[in-house]
């Protein structure tokens, strides 16, 4: 794993939608994890959220 934190950049990369909806999902992914706005979400808690496997998620992720 490259990085620990995940941006929505990367959910972009992934999903294929817009930058203004993976913006969403983060703030969705703080809110269900109960975490404040200025948070970070790690790659592996938006795995656990998408139900994606990590072997998935992986090469989006770029440094």
């Amino acid at each position: 794993m490259k990085r620990t934190c995940i941006y929505p950049k990367d959910i972009q990369r992934i999903t294929g939608r817009s930058g203004s909806y993976c913006r969403k999902i983060l703030s969705q992914i703080r809110a269900t994890l109960g975490k404040e706005p200025h948070q970070f979400v790690t790659v592996e808690e938006f795995a656990v959220y998408s139900g994606l496997d990590l072997a998935t998620i992986e090469p989006f992720i770029v440094d």
